[in-house]
């Protein structure tokens, strides 16, 4: 697979995805376009769009990246250690966007190809990996419902397959085991993925990132006019500290980007604008608060019509 036309179409999507929001947002994206190098670690560039202080979104980034390196982090080669050491060459497109209402909930994409060449064969390897998640703060279930049906529309005319088998890498992967729960109510996620062969694992991927703003922008809008106070943002600075606990923790993409000697404002976009952390804060039984907590596990939420 020639990595300009993973490239390319990560690029066309960066620019659909962050017009739609600006239209929406009625404001524009600030584009920071960055360049990397440094003998010792990596280079490449990039085009950083982000987003603040609208009257929908406090805080999002939409993030083109394209480096080289000469050794790939352990974040990497974690399930391939077969890999450790070797030279690389990826893209990828990471986009978060923290809302300003808490009853809308925070969304995370991610799609990447790397490509490197074994020191043994001089065989060029590559994969695929990627996916999207949701964090609500508020939880309805038609809107979890939703972001699932969608995933699952974007994979099915490849294998029907490929939807269970990615909600369960999500829910393993997005799992704060500190915390013994999930970060949200998950989505798809998968990683060292070339099966279908370089076209069609490239057309799968740009399948996901199609199908993202489907699967968001419903649930934005029928969201974002509920009035909410104090309560409801305190909640939402409580539950992000969640979202920062995971990304500095456990998150794969942020670690490979510290590791590797990134650009930090770049790897950092995924950061919420506001986070708190209470001391043994518990939410009132039954209250709107404590119904999340029910649903931080793995659920069959395309079936769950049938079961409510």
């Amino acid at each position: 697979m020639d990595i300009s036309s993973s490239s390319k179409c990560f690029q066309n999507l960066q620019k659909e995805i962050c017009q739609c929001i600006s239209t929406e947002e009625n404001l524009d994206f600030i584009e920071d376009s960055w360049s990397k190098s440094d003998d010792n670690s990596l280079h490449g560039y990039g085009f950083t769009k982000i987003i603040e202080n609208g009257s929908i979104i406090e805080r999002g980034g939409v993030n083109f990246s394209h480096v080289k390196g000469k050794q790939l982090p352990t974040s990497a080669t974690k399930n391939r250690p077969e890999l450790a050491g070797l030279a690389f060459n990826a893209v990828g497109l990471s986009l978060v966007l923290h809302p300003v209402n808490p009853f809308v909930p925070t969304v995370h994409m991610n799609i990447r190809y790397f490509s490197t060449v074994s020191d043994n064969t001089s065989e060029k390897i590559w994969w695929y990996g990627g996916g999207m998640d949701l964090t609500p703060y508020y939880l309805f279930e038609e809107d979890a419902i939703h972001f699932h049906v969608s995933c699952k529309e974007a994979l099915d005319c490849f294998s029907l397959d490929y939807y269970p088998r990615f909600k369960k890498a999500c829910d393993e992967y997005f799992f704060l085991k500190h915390r013994k729960e999930t970060r949200g109510v998950g989505g798809i996620f998968f990683d060292d993925f070339s099966e279908l062969g370089p076209q069609k694992s490239l057309d799968l991927v740009e399948s996901v990132g199609s199908s993202f703003l489907g699967a968001y922008m419903p649930i934005l809008n029928r969201r974002k006019d509920i009035p909410y106070g104090e309560k409801e943002k305190m909640f939402q600075a409580y539950r992000r500290g969640r979202y920062v606990e995971f990304n500095l923790v456990y998150d794969r993409g942020t670690l490979f980007g510290l590791q590797s000697g990134g650009r930090i404002e770049s790897i950092l976009m995924s950061m919420p604008p506001r986070a708190s952390w209470i001391y043994d804060w518990k939410p009132e039984p039954k209250s709107p608060e404590d119904k999340l907590y029910k649903y931080l596990q793995p659920i069959d939420w395309v079936n769950w019509r049938k079961k409510s």
